[in-house]
């Protein structure tokens, strides 16, 4: 069974710092591209970043570009990243992961998805 478990979120001042993680279990973790997306109350999830399975290729949305890198561990610590700086009021929102086989920003391209973390940014 497919497993992936988000942590890290929180309460942070605007400008602070956050570290998301993502362990994953029940997939090859290594041969899937991983994705972080966000969801604020009434509105859309959106993508957020994602990072191909060696880990050559990463994409942003320009919102977070400058701010935020993803990162992962193929080894015998299947864990992808989400390094947050300077946090603005607006990044507030459950931050999911998400799993599948190749890099994209579409939601409903991603074959597994995490709970969520909360992430709270005051002003």
């Amino acid at each position: 069974q497919v497993q992936l478990v988000e942590s890290g979120g929180g309460l942070v001042q605007a400008g602070g710092s956050l570290r998301l993680s993502c362990a994953a279990s029940g997939l090859a973790f290594s041969r899937y591209a991983m994705g972080w997306f966000r969801q604020a109350p009434g509105k859309a999830r959106e993508f957020v970043a994602t990072i191909s399975w060696a880990g050559g290729t990463t994409m942003y949305a320009d919102s977070v570009k400058g701010r935020f890198t993803i990162s992962r561990v193929n080894a015998q610590n299947t864990v992808v990243y989400l390094q947050m700086n300077s946090l603005k009021p607006e990044d507030a929102a459950v931050y999911y992961c998400a799993a599948k086989r190749a890099v994209a920003t579409q939601a409903s391209e991603y074959d597994y998805w995490g709970q969520g973390t909360q992430v709270t940014v005051s002003s």
